[in-house]
């Protein structure tokens, strides 16, 4: 196996100019591949300005930035399956803060991180926006701490109001 084999090893859609988007919620479509440095912590940050759901209620649009930030541990989530992935949440009904923690949860479970935080900044609808935060810190590990630490402190300097 040469080497450019083994580096997109298990990876289907990056590079493929015929990958369907999906309309509804496929966590099926996330794809890893291996950390090269799991010697080293370090954060990979993944900035989403185009994040758009559904209230689950009413059926109007919400939009949000979502920052997912982690630490990698053996594997790490692959850039284009990601992106494919919110995309899927574009007809999908839930709550800001459900949106934040099944995005978490998937990616959990997808990859095992050290440590993961996901937060939504939601654009204002009906006179409020709303931030959820959510994180995770394996357990047994020091970033179990950090991640309870990170949880009480996530906010100690919220942003000036500039109604996005």
């Amino acid at each position: 196996m040469s080497n450019r084999e083994k580096k997109i090893e298990g990876i289907s859609l990056l590079g493929n100019q015929k990958v369907p988007y999906r309309f509804d919620y496929n966590p099926e479509i996330l794809e890893t591949f291996v950390n090269k440095h799991q010697g080293n912590d370090y954060f990979v940050k993944f900035n989403c300005p185009e994040f758009t759901s559904l209230c689950p209620i009413t059926g109007q649009p919400d939009f949000a930035t979502i920052y997912i930030s982690y630490v990698p541990s053996v594997e790490m989530v692959e850039s284009k399956s990601l992106k494919l992935y919110l995309f899927s949440f574009r007809n999908h009904g839930d709550f800001h803060e459900d949106c934040m923690n099944i995005i978490m949860k998937d990616l959990v479970k997808l990859m095992a991180p050290k440590y993961i935080e996901v937060w939504g900044k939601f654009t204002p609808r009906g006179g409020i926006s709303i931030d959820p935060y959510c994180n995770y810190g394996k357990e047994g590990t020091e970033w179990f701490e950090v991640a309870k630490n990170r949880l009480h402190n996530h906010d100690l300097y919220p942003e000036k109001i500039d109604n996005r």
